[in-house]
């Protein structure tokens, strides 16, 4: 947490000592120029996307500045910077105003689900545990269930330590953190120590140090320690798909480096930046993302983590009541 709160106090002494460089006016043209240039110096993806996909932020600016005039009100103005934005291809970066919300979902939206509410209710059935954001139950093959859906709602250690002294003699262990969009960065890392047996590299952080697409720190090593509470020691599967980001996709970060834990769907949706936010003219705030993280080979992790074994719900399977994906998770528990 120490080296979390050093990263964020250099982060906002590097951003706040920027903003009031050049006051752009209230007009859609200053606001236009202003979110351009507060993405330009302070986004952190822009070569890897460049890279991935031939992102140009230059040639943005020169396709979308000829929108941006006088003549438009804020309605238009609101789609043209949320279409510019867009092109960054990052669920991290949003445009909030008092009438809409600006945002790039199409890390999830392109692509299947992988998940059904119905299925899960033939899984979890009525009886099962509530702990916090956690749903728990015992299968009827001795396989412990987790479900979160979310990192949203901070879970305790107490939680934590119920759920796993509930699943004590199972032999083994599903979580499925589908449809998890990410929340509280320490909730994700609080579960993660519960599966962690020794002090184990996860990744890599950098931080933004100038106002240059290049410049950032070197690569600071990041660790979880292993929880001082009751701890899981048998076999883990995690269940992902397209809608895992932000915190659950540093969760699934994680407990890829752990040698019991097997992760079972489709790729996770990404979202590996620290996100920041900024203000416009107008009042509008952007959020976008600021500081790079890595996995523990040094491996970008902003479009998504490749599960284990891929396998999608059947539309056969799905016809019979079955979960596919869980299905698998439980043939490897068991076997």
């Amino acid at each position: 947490m120490k080296k979390y709160l050093l990263l964020i106090i250099s982060i906002l002494a590097l951003f706040t000592s920027c903003v009031d460089e050049k006051e752009y006016p209230n007009t859609p043209e200053g606001n236009f120029e202003a979110l351009w240039k507060i993405i330009d110096e302070r986004y952190c993806f822009f070569d890897y996307k460049h890279e991935a996909y031939g992102l140009d932020w230059q040639n943005v600016y020169n396709i979308y500045k000829v929108r941006a005039n006088e003549d438009i009100n804020n309605y238009q103005l609101f789609e043209i910077l949320t279409e510019m934005l867009s092109e960054l291809r990052d669920g991290h970066v949003n445009l909030s105003t008092s009438f809409d919300y600006g945002r790039y979902w199409k890390w999830h939206e392109d692509y299947p689900t992988n998940f059904s509410d119905t299925l899960q209710r033939r899984y979890l059935g009525t009886d099962y545990h509530i702990a916090s954001s956690i749903n728990y139950k015992i299968l009827d093959d001795n396989i412990g269930y987790l479900y979160i859906g979310s990192f949203m709602n901070d879970f305790g250690e107490g939680n934590l330590d119920e759920v796993i002294r509930y699943m004590l003699f199972c032999n083994g262990l599903i979580i499925d953190i589908r449809g998890n969009g990410g929340g509280n960065l320490t909730s994700a890392q609080k579960l993660a120590a519960r599966f962690c047996q020794e002090k184990t590299l996860t990744g890599y952080i950098q931080h933004k140090t100038g106002k240059g697409h290049n410049d950032f720190s070197d690569l600071e090593p990041e660790y979880l320690e292993p929880s001082s509470n009751l701890r899981w020691h048998k076999k883990v599967v995690v269940l992902t798909n397209r809608e895992v980001y932000s915190a659950a996709n540093d969760f699934v970060k994680c407990m890829k480096c752990f040698p019991n834990v097997t992760t079972v769907g489709d790729q996770t949706g990404g979202g590996a930046g620290l996100p920041f936010t900024s203000n416009l003219p107008n009042g509008w705030t952007v959020r976008f993302s600021a500081c790079p993280s890595y996995d523990r080979n040094r491996q970008q992790t902003e479009f998504g983590i490749a599960p284990d074994y891929k396998v999608d719900i059947t539309e056969a399977d799905f016809r019979q009541g079955i979960d596919t994906i869980i299905e698998f998770a439980r043939k490897i528990l068991a076997e």
